[in-house]
């Protein structure tokens, strides 16, 4: 595999060069180096990236910097691998990029198209987006299952099985952060798109949960990495199993939420609905924490140790109640709450850490064939990756999963309001939110036994320290929602005055 990167120096020009020559060299009209590849490209990356959803939209317009580039294949289409860096006011941020080269794009193409090179061995080849093109999705899989391009994008392999290789590409239309590309129905590929210096959160999780044989996660092939000056060190992506017949944990629950609180539901609105399922995922999250707690050990905490989080707790929420003024009258009731936890902690009710999963909620969770699978390691994303690798308590996971119900009922009860305004009736809306807080507190309840019943640890055990955690989520919730979605901000709140209030067990 002929790869050009940014190890070469120039033996000479190649405006001349027609596009026939550099199909059958591949592009090879003389070595170039990354910034030299991408540097006329830029001003016409900047405008593409603002469009996209893993592009942090503080950044749009901010002059970018090429790091590293390499282009991999033999014959057109070509794979543009790159990783550029855009400078703001929230500091540098790096992002990768998979970008085609063709000498002409078909028109099936058209939409993905991004510029023309304007100077360099490609002068004239058409810059597209990769994820469009099923042949160079197909070529980037063969490199890493052939051991991965010189300078380019190569695979640290985590697990015995050989990588498949022919399989059909296919980008999944769930992408946020990262993009991830399915592969058949076997091989799922996920790129970071901000990658970061390693060890890498997600990767090292799943490696280990690979090695314990834990039958709820995905096994992992391997990792993404390049050997190109101005990457080294960056883990890329991973490559796992795909679980195609999996369904959304989050779509799932949002379903049977909305069929509850319509009265259409499984067992009519005060049926079992999704208890069976909130149990089972319980237990899969209970058999996730045991694997990773065997893999990376469990350390319990002092009781200065348990005073710094709480503190740490307390100095968020102040915080978050300068920017969000509706969490200041509860204030002093939830800082009540969490120093609970520390005399909790000083009576001898020991809390231990442990790698986690940091970052739970349903959408983490796919319902397969034979039941919960967890996905996406990486942690809460806003955090410094250091931060996201520390140990916490399990009950955080818990928390986050508690809410995630709490989200699910709410979204089904606005899913049935919009579907009939005309249905406004003081009686018929009460009747509504009472199912809604209903079937959240089912499933609630049927996620805590079935965490306890897999025999690793009861959270109800734990009542101050859970209600704690819960509510540091639900005010960290109400910060994001007052920042990008305004109009969700009474869902954490109400699940905040809920804790504040709460009777003390």
């Amino acid at each position: 595999m002929r790869t050009e990167t940014s190890t070469g120096t120039s033996t000479g020009t190649s405006t001349g060069t027609s596009s026939e020559t550099r199909a059958k060299s591949g592009g090879r009209t003389g070595a170039r180096t990354g910034a030299e590849i991408l540097r006329p490209l830029l001003p016409a990356l900047g405008p593409w990236m603002a469009g996209r959803r893993w592009f942090d939209t503080r950044y749009t317009g901010a002059p970018l910097t090429a790091e590293a580039a390499s282009v991999v294949g033999d014959e057109p289409p070509l794979l543009l691998h790159a990783v550029v860096s855009a400078d703001g006011a929230a500091g540098p941020l790096r992002v990768q990029l998979l970008l085609g080269l063709r000498p002409e794009l078909p028109d099936r193409l058209a939409p993905a198209a991004i510029a023309t090179v304007p100077a360099g061995p490609w002068r004239g080849w058409r810059v597209y987006d990769a994820l469009a093109d099923g042949t160079v999705l197909a070529l980037l899989l063969r490199t890493l299952a052939g051991g991965g391009a010189e300078h380019g994008p190569r695979l640290e392999r985590s697990s015995r099985y050989p990588l498949p290789v022919g399989l059909v590409p296919r980008p999944l239309q769930v992408e946020q952060s990262n993009t991830s590309v399915a592969y058949g129905d076997r091989v799922l590929l996920k790129i970071f798109r901000r990658p970061e210096p390693g060890p890498h959160t997600e990767v090292e999780a799943l490696r280990a949960l690979t090695g314990q044989d834990c039958t709820r996660t995905p096994h992992l092939y391997g990792a993404v990495h390049s050997d190109a000056p101005g990457a080294e060190g960056l883990v890329l992506g991973l490559v796992e199993e795909f679980l195609p017949d999996a369904r959304d944990g989050w779509a799932e629950a949002v379903r049977q939420a909305t069929g509850s609180v319509a009265g259409t539901g499984r067992g009519g609105p005060a049926g079992g609905g999704f208890t069976a399922d909130a149990a089972a995922l319980g237990r899969a999250v209970a058999d996730v924490h045991g694997a990773l707690g065997e893999a990376f050990g469990r350390t319990r905490l002092t009781v200065e140790d348990v005073a710094e989080e709480t503190a740490r707790m307390t100095m968020r929420l102040k915080e978050a109640a300068e920017e969000v003024p509706a969490l200041a009258r509860y204030t002093a009731r939830l800082a009540a709450l969490f120093d609970d936890c520390a005399r909790v902690a000083g009576r001898g009710c020991p809390l231990y850490v442990q790698r986690t999963h940091g970052d739970l909620h349903l959408g983490q969770a796919l319902v397969a064939h034979d039941g919960w699978r967890i996905v996406d390691f990486e942690g809460e994303p806003a955090q410094p990756a250091a931060e996201r690798a520390r140990p916490q308590p399990v009950l955080k996971d818990v928390a986050g999963m508690l809410r995630s119900f709490d989200y699910a009922a709410r979204t089904g009860l606005a899913a049935v309001e919009d579907a009939d305004p005309a249905e406004s009736a003081p009686a018929a809306r009460l009747r509504r939110r009472r199912r809604a807080a209903a079937w959240a507190v089912r499933n609630r309840r049927a996620f805590v036994a079935g965490y306890a019943a897999a025999g690793h640890e009861d959270p109800d055990c734990h009542p101050v320290l859970l209600r704690a955690f819960e509510a540091d989520k639900a005010v960290y919730e109400a910060v994001y929602e007052s920042r990008l979605r305004p109009d969700r901000l009474p869902v954490p709140l109400a699940a905040v005055h809920r804790l504040a209030t709460a009777t003390p067990h």
